[in-house]
């Protein structure tokens, strides 16, 4: 069994819904909290869920809120939900996380050209089992996309959980070409048009759109790793016209915002309070998209 679990406060598709993550019922930070490597070898990782797949509510860490608990995006005061593009359900993936990791806005990147998105690393797990928000999941890494989302470096990252039947046919890009043939390049389609049936432009990639093999989504994971590191340990300041990133942690015992744990960091949720549902933006339509594929 998993050593995490979770605990829901607020109301689902409220502003105030938050998913904390524990551990031994305690709240910790899925960000800072949950080790990258799952084993001693550093080949396989833990990921947090965020996203189930099939679903549409754009649940994310709240990487400026204490401890990093589980939310709902919002943008112009309305929640947020990806649509549906034919012929995708909403996100045809576990989308989700890996903890420990860091797109550094302060620093280019020298493939991509562009800074980091301030989030920890995005992954599109491709396993048959549908997760939920706030899972964590053992994953092996097989290759990365390049998004530049705005401007910015938003590394997506394909792996597949270590319990899933193909995990032993699937090692590196080009397996999952052979055995789930269409399935790179409908995440690439995926990522293309996603937000068009809101009004904004088609996406853009780096590397003209290609999926990079395992070996360099490995280094890519341990830089954002290494960031990461620099910003857990306080080397990169926290002031606001660097990021937005809260860092308490309660194991990272070489961070200056380490925060012992008491008996308030426990599991005692906050009574819930009824919000009535924003959902506006929540529907079942299919938006049939053109794009110059």
């Amino acid at each position: 069994m998993s050593p995490y679990t979770v605990a829901a406060t607020g109301q689902p598709y409220s502003p105030s819904y938050r998913l904390h993550v524990q551990k031994d019922g305690i709240t910790i930070s899925p960000f800072h909290d949950i080790p990258l490597f799952a084993n001693a070898e550093k080949t396989i990782y833990n990921m947090v869920v965020e996203i189930p797949r099939w679903t549409n509510a754009k649940v994310e860490i709240a990487t400026g809120e204490a401890f990093n608990p589980l939310k709902q995006d919002m943008k112009k005061g309305k929640l947020r939900f990806v649509r549906n593009c034919f012929p995708y359900k909403g996100y045809i993936w576990n989308y989700g996380c890996l903890p420990q990791t860091w797109e550094d806005p302060t620093s280019v990147h020298p493939d991509t050209k562009a800074r980091g998105d301030n989030d920890p690393i995005d992954v599109c797990e491709i396993g048959e089992q549908i997760g939920y928000p706030g899972q964590v999941k053992q994953v092996k890494v097989l290759g990365v996309m390049a998004l530049l989302d705005e401007g910015e470096t938003d590394w997506k990252v394909l792996a597949i959980d270590v319990k899933d039947p193909m995990a032993d046919k699937l090692n590196d890009i080009h397996d999952v070409e052979k055995y789930l043939p269409g399935l790179v390049d409908a995440t690439r389609h995926w990522f293309k048009v996603y937000k068009m049936p809101d009004g904004k432009p088609a996406n853009k990639f780096a590397f003209k759109g290609a999926c990079k093999d395992k070996v360099y989504a490995t280094h890519v994971i341990h830089e954002t790793h290494d960031a990461w590191k620099k910003l857990i340990q306080g080397k990169i300041p926290a002031k606001a016209d660097t990021h937005d990133i809260n860092v308490s942690n309660v194991t990272i015992q070489d961070s200056p915002y380490n925060v012992k744990p008491t008996q308030k960091s426990k599991a005692t949720p906050p009574p819930v309070v009824a919000v009535e549902p924003i959902v506006e933006g929540k529907d079942d339509k299919w938006y049939y998209i053109k794009a110059n594929l």
